[in-house]
C-alpha cells in the first residue's frame, strides 16, 4: 500500500537528519553587503532629493537586466514559499530546522541582487518597487501543496533551474561584480538542490512507485516558480534567446543528471504504476528533445536574420 504523507515524513526524517548535517558542514557563511558596489551609489530623487534614474543610467545589456528583475521577483516571494514548505514538512525535528535555515540562505539572495540592482542604477527603482509589490500579492501556491514528494521532486529540479539562471546571468552582466555576485548564490542554490536531490533519492528507496509518479508528474507540469510575474512569457522568451535558460538547459543540464543520479532508467524496483510513471517520462524527455531542438532551430534562423553571430 502507498505511505500516506505523515509515514512519509516520520520514515524520511533520518535522511532529512543526515542531510542537514551535511549542508551545515559544506555551508559557507557570506554577507550580501560585501558583492555591493555601496561606493557607486548616489541618492535617488523622492525624499532626499537626489537624482531621478535614467534608463542611461545602467550599465547592463537589456536581456541581463531583464534576467536580474526575474531572478529576483522570484526570490522576493520567500515568503510564500516558506509558507508552502513549512505547511507541509512541519516546523519540528530536522524537517523544521531545514525548513528555516533554508528560507534564512534563500533571504540573502534578494537583499543581495536587490542592493546591487539599486546601488548601481541598474534598474528603475520605482518600476522594480512596483513590480515586486505586484508579484508578491498574486503569492505563490505549489501545484501540489498536499503531496510532500512531488514537493521535493520540484524543487530538487527548481533549485538546480535556478543555479544555472543565476550563474548564466552573472555572465551575461559582463560586470565582474554582478558575476561574483550570482555565482555566490548559485554556489547556495546548489546546495539546496543536492539536499532534495538526495532526499528524494531515499524515497525512491523507501517507495519508488510513489517517488517515480512524483518525479513524472513534476516533470510534465514544470513551471519555474517566476511564471505568474507580470509579462513572464516575454521576458523568458527573451532570455531563453539570449542562451541564459533555455529548453535545451532545462532537459540537458537540469531533468537528465538529476534523472540520472536518482538511476530512474535502471531501476529494478518499479511495479504497476511506478513502471507506467516512467514510460510516461520517457516520453516526456523525448518531445522536450523535439522542442528543445526546434526551439535551437528558430534561434540560429532568427540570428542569421538579424546578421549575428
Amino acid at each position: 500500500m502507498p505511505l500516506d504523507q505523515t509515514a512519509l515524513l516520520i520514515e524520511l526524517e533520518p535522511v532529512v537528519a543526515t542531510n542537514l548535517d551535511r549542508h551545515l558542514a559544506l555551508a559557507k557563511e557570506w554577507f550580501p553587503h560585501e558583492y555591493v558596489p555601496w561606493s557607486e551609489g548616489r541618492t535617488f530623487d523622492g525624499l532626499l532629493g537626489g537624482e531621478q534614474w535614467r534608463p542611461d543610467d545602467s550599465k547592463l545589456p537589456d536581456v541581463a537586466r531583464t534576467a536580474l528583475i526575474v531572478n529576483l521577483l522570484t526570490e522576493d516571494n520567500l515568503p510564500s514559499y516558506h509558507h508552502e514548505i513549512a505547511s507541509l514538512f512541519g516546523r519540528d525535528g530536522a524537517w523544521g530546522t531545514w525548513v528555516h535555515r533554508w528560507t534564512a540562505e534563500e533571504g540573502r539572495h534578494g537583499i543581495a541582487i536587490r542592493d546591487y540592482l539599486t546601488v548601481t542604477r541598474a534598474v528603475d527603482p520605482v518600476e522594480l518597487e512596483r513590480a515586486r509589490m505586484a508579484h508578491m500579492q498574486s503569492g505563490y501556491v505549489n501545484d501540489h501543496n498536499d503531496e510532500m514528494l512531488h514537493t521535493v521532486a520540484y524543487v530538487a529540479f527548481q533549485e538546480l533551474a535556478t543555479r544555472i539562471s543565476h550563474r548564466n546571468t552573472g555572465r551575461a552582466t559582463g560586470d565582474p561584480i554582478a558575476e561574483q555576485l550570482l555565482a555566490r548564490v548559485a554556489a547556495d542554490e546548489n546546495l539546496h538542490m543536492v539536499f532534495y536531490r538526495n532526499l528524494l533519492a531515499g524515497a525512491f528507496e523507501l517507495a519508488p512507485d510513489q517517488a517515480m509518479r512524483a518525479v513524472t508528474d513534476v516533470v510534465a507540469a514544470f513551471e519555474m516558480p517566476g511564471a505568474n510575474i507580470e509579462g513572464f512569457g516575454r521576458k523568458a522568451l527573451s532570455i531563453a534567446l539570449a542562451g541564459i535558460y533555455d529548453l535545451r538547459q532545462h532537459r540537458d543540464e537540469v531533468l537528465s543528471p538529476v534523472l540520472r543520479q536518482w538511476d530512474v532508467w535502471d531501476r529494478t524496483d518499479l511495479r504497476g504504476d511506478g513502471e507506467r510513471a516512467r514510460e510516461e517520462l520517457a516520453a516526456h524527455m523525448e518531445t522536450l528533445e523535439t522542442q528543445a531542438a526546434r526551439f535551437e532551430e528558430r534561434r540560429e534562423a532568427r540570428k542569421k536574420r538579424r546578421g549575428e553571430s
